[in-house]
């Protein structure tokens, strides 16, 4: 479990990697066009002294994006063995993300049965309760019966017959004994229905774990056509603001405004997969899913 959500924190990071990328390039290509728009006297250089300071905002950006991959690869690095920090190539899954299931409680069920814990605690209460009976049995009587038979070859010619045999039989009624079977019953008895309420506490602790990443995953889908749509509006609204602004039409608050809304949106969309499929790996945990 900690191996993959390493490995999506670093997938993660390097998406976010890439959209800072883009965005400096995205703010530089505007500071080279309002610098030649100044140059023509066609805009004040209050707008160039605007689109810089979004420029140095985007490589800050990119800065601490760089430095969270790093700290990411080497978390991977740390987490597979690794004694000094690797440069891994990361290879994203190609599959399609695939919804979450209606209904929780075939996952709680599921839960119930694979997890190892329950299936050890399973047992324990079974086994004492065995062992409570057989405590309680010693309050019964036992009987103890011996027996003997033998053979003399060998004697006087008087002792008739030559072969002899005898039984016994003893009867003990545990009575007086300082009451010591009555309290190992009752300790079994105790232990029995202490095991018990550990496996229910396990159970009810499952089945809440499992509603939780239920809950996680459906809300960590939904964020996914949230966050599309976000993208692709703020990437409509930033088309707009710059044919205002090359018209003359809108200033370069609004554009870098724009600009800004955009960049969030596209951090938001690339974070929102990622949790996606942590969550996915974290629900499957909890219900011992085969991998």
């Amino acid at each position: 479990m900690a191996v993959d959500q390493a490995f999506y924190n670093s997938l993660d990071t390097q998406a976010l990697v890439r959209v800072a990328e883009d965005t400096v390039h995205a703010r530089q290509t505007l500071v080279d066009q309002v610098q030649a728009l100044v140059a023509a006297k066609l805009k004040s250089e209050i707008d160039l002294s605007f689109s810089k300071v979004e420029l140095d905002r985007a490589k800050l950006l990119l800065l601490e994006a760089r430095n969270n991959y790093q700290a990411a690869l080497a978390g991977l690095s740390s987490v597979l063995g690794y004694p000094t920090e690797q440069n891994f190539q990361l290879v994203e899954e190609t599959g399609a993300l695939t919804p979450p299931a209606a209904d929780v409680q075939p996952l709680i069920q599921q839960a119930l049965e694979q997890r190892p814990e329950i299936k050890a605690l399973q047992f324990e209460p079974s086994s004492a309760e065995k062992l409570g009976r057989a405590e309680h049995d010693l309050w019964m009587p036992s009987v103890n019966a011996l027996g003997v038979a033998g053979d003399t070859p060998v004697r006087d010619n008087h002792i008739t017959p030559n072969c002899y045999g005898a039984v016994g039989v003893n009867v003990n009624i545990p009575v007086f004994n300082g009451f010591l079977y009555n309290a190992r019953a009752k300790a079994a008895d105790l232990q029995t229905e202490a095991d018990r309420q550990r496996l229910r506490d396990l159970q009810d602790r499952i089945s809440r774990d499992v509603r939780v990443s239920w809950q996680d995953i459906n809300r960590a889908y939904e964020r996914l056509s949230v966050t599309q749509q976000l993208r692709e509006q703020a990437a409509l609204a930033l088309d707009l603001a710059q044919g205002r602004y090359n018209v003359g039409l809108a200033s370069i608050v609004e554009l870098t405004q724009a600009e800004l809304q955009k960049t969030e949106a596209d951090i938001a969309d690339a974070d929102a997969t990622y949790q996606y499929r942590l969550t996915q790996l974290v629900l499957a945990f909890t219900i011992a899913a085969p991998r």
